[in-house]
């Protein structure tokens, strides 16, 4: 393997590309390598139309079939061009079932010199499934991927992978079967769902959302409600509001304005369909609410290459040691933040959950990743790069508690302009947990200037129920002065304790 010159590559690895044959559409994913948390180096999608009119002939569409040939010539050499040393190729619901297919096939292999894995609606539900166990945290629920010839049902438990059902009702299978008609559409879905038996399981779970006309479903929401991330991986929409939003899409056929703007033109046609088979998943399975993944069938496949011990690896903290490595003055420092707040938050009496002393930890790993900016600016670029990272094992509400710590590290403890927007996302208690954590990084940055081997020996204390002492070794006692009892003030007023520092003699 040659390594690229690149310092802002990960070393150690080589980009791998899949290419994904769907129903609908044809795509070039070219990633930079096959790791926990893989980074898309290149993307490139060809709606072609494959399965248009298979219901009716049984063949796949011609024209379809030769948009599709032609893009994979190129997608063969871009991914030579971007020194992929793997080419995987997946098919799915139209390759599989046309007369037609293999014949399809065996002229696709040609072209890209590669195997094409046809997979059945089995694997292609199980491949759906280890996208997301590979992209969530715990995940509770039933994965939903919608396609433009099936849709995939299958019940997950952390890492488990319970029962799964392929069904024939993709976005352009469904819309062309119910001749446009919506309220024909609703019927369909209905008459199939009755043999997913597995979603009265799903009662007050989540329903994970995979597939791109349902990613743009996510999308046309955020516009409609103003949210301010931009970001569909994990975005989350209660059920009852979910049903409501979907209910207007039905009636409507899409929303007016320039909310469409953030819709696909190529998808528009089919998101009112995509809306109903979601409405009718949802009133079947009554789940406690959507949570949308941009990772499915692709990603699902590169996590079952990984082995054992890079499948354990949290996704979250994974792309955070990466980022420190890539991007951070002191990767260690980083690493020495972790257990230094862990203490700290402790002596305050913080008590965090699991799943709340990863994102501290995640914000330590990422506390310097934008020191190259400009001192006025590393703050807002660090709120920018955390909140619309690619990140997977996270819910909103922690990308803005880890990207508003952060923030707070640079800009004080006050909220502006420009972090209101995303502090509405995260939930008070983390909200408060990102103050107090932009608090303590502000104090070490004082000790440490971002370099290890000091942060460490320095230490909080509690003198009492609602006094600190910030405990400073006596060979550290030149570090200490007006902008440390400043700082020190500051955690005073957010906490409501006193806080102080002792020089240890």
């Amino acid at each position: 393997m040659v390594e690229s010159e690149a310092q802002g590559r990960l070393p150690g690895i080589a980009p791998v590309s899949v290419v994904d044959i769907g129903s609908n559409s044809v795509r070039l994913v070219i990633y930079e390598g096959p790791n926990r948390t893989p980074t898309v180096l290149f993307n490139e999608k060809i709606l072609c139309g494959l399965g248009k009119g298979i219901a009716a002939t049984g063949l796949l569409n011609i024209e379809g079939v030769e948009r599709a040939l032609k893009a994979l010539r190129r997608f063969r050499a871009l991914s030579e061009q971007a020194r992929a040393t793997h080419l995987h190729v997946l098919a799915t619901a139209a390759a599989r079932e046309a007369a037609n297919g293999p014949d399809f096939i065996q002229e696709a292999e040609g072209i890209l010199g590669q195997q094409i894995h046809v997979l059945s609606g089995r694997q292609e539900a199980y491949y759906s499934a280890l996208g997301v166990i590979g992209s969530y945290f715990e995940p509770d629920g039933i994965v939903g991927d919608l396609g433009g010839g099936s849709l995939e049902l299958v019940d997950i438990v952390g890492t488990e992978i319970g029962d799964g059902i392929t069904l024939p009702i993709g976005g352009l299978r469904l819309s062309e079967a119910a001749d446009g008609s919506l309220s024909k559409a609703r019927k369909i879905v209905r008459t199939n769902l009755e043999a997913a038996t597995l979603l009265k399981s799903g009662r007050d779970r989540t329903f994970y959302a995979v597939g791109g006309t349902w990613r743009n479903l996510a999308k046309l929401h955020m516009e409609l409600t103003d949210y301010p991330l931009h970001m569909t991986q994990g975005y989350e929409i209660p059920v009852e509001e979910a049903i409501d939003f979907l209910a207007g899409i039905e009636k409507n056929g899409a929303a007016k304005g320039n909310a469409m703007r953030a819709v696909s033109r190529n998808r528009r046609s089919l998101l009112p369909f995509g809306a109903v088979a979601m409405a009718e998943i949802l009133r079947a399975m009554h789940p406690r609410n959507v949570s949308f993944s941009a990772l499915g069938v692709r990603e699902g496949f590169l996590y079952s290459l990984l082995s054992d011990e890079e499948k354990a690896l949290d996704p979250l903290i994974s792309a955070a040691n990466e980022l420190a490595l890539l991007r951070a003055r002191s990767p260690e420092h980083a690493r020495e933040l972790t257990g230094w707040t862990e203490k700290a938050f402790k002596a305050f009496g913080v008590m965090e959950t699991r799943e709340e002393a990863r994102y501290r930890c995640a914000a330590c790993l990422l506390a310097d990743i934008s020191w190259r900016a400009h001192p006025d600016y590393r703050g807002s670029q660090s709120l920018n790069l955390i909140s619309n990272g690619t990140f997977g094992g996270i819910t909103h509400a922690g990308r803005a508690y880890i990207a508003l710590a952060n923030y707070y590290r640079f800009e004080g403890l006050r909220d502006d302009g420009l972090s209101e927007a995303i502090a509405a996302v995260a939930t008070p208690r983390l909200l408060q947990f990102a103050k107090l954590l932009g608090g303590l990084l502000r104090i070490s940055y004082l000790f440490s200037a971002s370099m290890p081997g000091v942060t460490p020996s320095i230490r909080f204390e509690p003198t009492g129920p609602d006094e600190l002492v910030l405990m400073i070794p006596g060979h550290l006692r030149e570090f200490a002065g007006e902008r440390l009892e400043g700082r020190l003030l500051q955690l005073s007023r957010l906490t409501g304790k006193t806080v102080y520092f002792e020089i240890e003699e």
